[in-house]
């Protein structure tokens, strides 16, 4: 019997990807709104909700609901929370690194808190975070979530689609004077920007690096990171205007080489996705943080493995400059992609997951109280209510910017 596994949200598409290889379970999908950024990061063959307000998007849920064994959520519990469905939750982006039910929760290179929740709010997501029956994640959120349960499942498998991601993808159409580097990621702190402007005026080859012009604008404090950053750009920094997501791969397959994040020390989407296209990255790969696929660990080829600019100028500055370090180093990152990656292996996990939870949770409904729910509902409303500081901003519209993953939690004039 086939699995129908309602998924609500979507990060990095990675639902997306995932459901085009599961083979006991189908996947339906529906994603949150898109708006600013989240057209370059979100593909556009998802269903989205019509509307941002919560109520409306749990009444969809409810009305869908019973056509389905189990919920998938990304980038928010609160949807599957409200409408009391059984849910694992997978961790992806910044939802369990700076949880909104932890109080002032800032990221750990940030001094401001991303999230500025009253005591009422910071209850609703703590209850709706215990209410899920599976919590998953990979990489470096699983040490984050090992921080709020203790049985959380790691998965170190994404799913990559080699359709989507191939070197006979077609190059953009742009005149090439020099080695070219592609870097598509979000411009931040998070990502290394700064890392890779020190580097750049350490370099001795010649060489442009095309940056998508999109900057991490949550808080204030990245806003000021911002405009240092413009401020400071090297002249090798191009921007391009942001790009579809479907677009993506003719730039990998345009360019000698791509740039990936060099702050978090683990693989990320862009490194990935350009080794697939067969074009190899430069991405920090920190050695403390093990890769365990099937009990054995990986050892990650990606260089370099210190993100001092230092380091980092002598990976570029090798990569201009020697063929055959750079077919060296795409030998050895593809390899590695093909293992980890490996779309067929990472649904087989995800499909027996999915088996084993429907096994454990006979349905969909985890049928609670009808009193516990309305209340569920009306305190998520008046929590939300009762912040006059979050209010003043429902109206002013000012202090919240679109970056793609953490679209979904921000708050809106119609939101609620």
């Amino acid at each position: 019997m086939v699995i129908k596994v309602l998924a609500i949200g979507d990060v990095g598409n990675t639902i997306r990807t995932l459901r085009k290889f599961v083979k006991k379970s189908e996947i339906s999908l529906i994603n949150y709104p898109r708006d600013g950024s989240a057209f370059f990061v979100n593909a556009d063959d998802v269903e989205l909700f019509k509307t941002r307000k919560v109520k409306d998007q749990v009444k969809k849920i409810n009305e869908i609901k019973d056509d389905f064994d189990i919920c998938l959520t990304t980038a928010s519990e609160r949807i599957a929370y409200l409408a009391d469905l059984n849910y694992i939750v997978y961790y992806l982006g910044r939802d369990i690194d700076v949880p909104m039910f932890k109080k002032n929760s800032t990221e750990e290179w940030q001094t401001e808190p991303l999230h500025k929740l009253n005591f009422f709010e910071r209850r609703f997501y703590w209850n709706a975070f215990k209410n899920a029956a599976v919590h998953v994640a990979g990489k470096w959120q699983f040490e984050h979530l090992s921080k709020y349960t203790k049985n959380g499942i790691n998965t170190t498998r994404d799913a990559i689609d080699p359709d989507e991601f191939n070197p006979n993808i077609k190059p953009i159409e742009r005149k090439k004077t020099k080695f070219t580097f592609f870097s598509p990621m979000r411009m931040e702190k998070a990502k290394g920007t700064d890392l890779l402007w020190e580097a750049i005026k350490l370099c001795k080859s010649d060489f442009e690096i095309l940056c998508v012009n999109w900057f991490g604008e949550t808080t204030e404090e990245e806003r000021k990171f911002k405009q240092k950053l413009i401020d400071e750009k090297p002249p090798e920094i191009k921007l391009i205007p942001i790009i579809k997501k479907s677009e993506i791969a003719r730039y990998y397959t345009f360019a000698d080489a791509v740039i990936a994040n060099l702050f978090i020390g683990t693989h990320e989407s862009v490194g990935i996705e350009s080794v697939m296209c067969g074009t190899p990255a430069i991405q920090y790969t920190d050695r403390r943080k093990k890769i365990i696929i099937d009990d054995n660990e990986i050892k990650s080829p990606f260089l370099p493995f210190s993100n001092d600019p230092k380091s980092i100028a002598k990976i570029i500055d090798k990569v201009v400059e020697s063929e055959e370090f750079r077919q060296k180093l795409f030998e050895e990152e593809y390899e590695f992609v093909r293992e980890v990656f490996d779309p067929v292996k990472c649904a087989e996990w995800w499909d027996d997951l999915f088996e084993n939870v429907t096994k454990k949770h006979k349905s969909i409904r985890k049928n609670s109280s009808p009193l516990s729910i309305k209340l569920r509902l009306l305190s998520f409303l008046i929590a939300n209510r009762l912040y006059f500081y979050k209010i003043k901003k429902l109206f002013s519209r000012s202090d919240y910017q679109k970056t793609g993953q953490t679209i979904y939690d921000e708050m809106h004039q119609n939101s609620i």
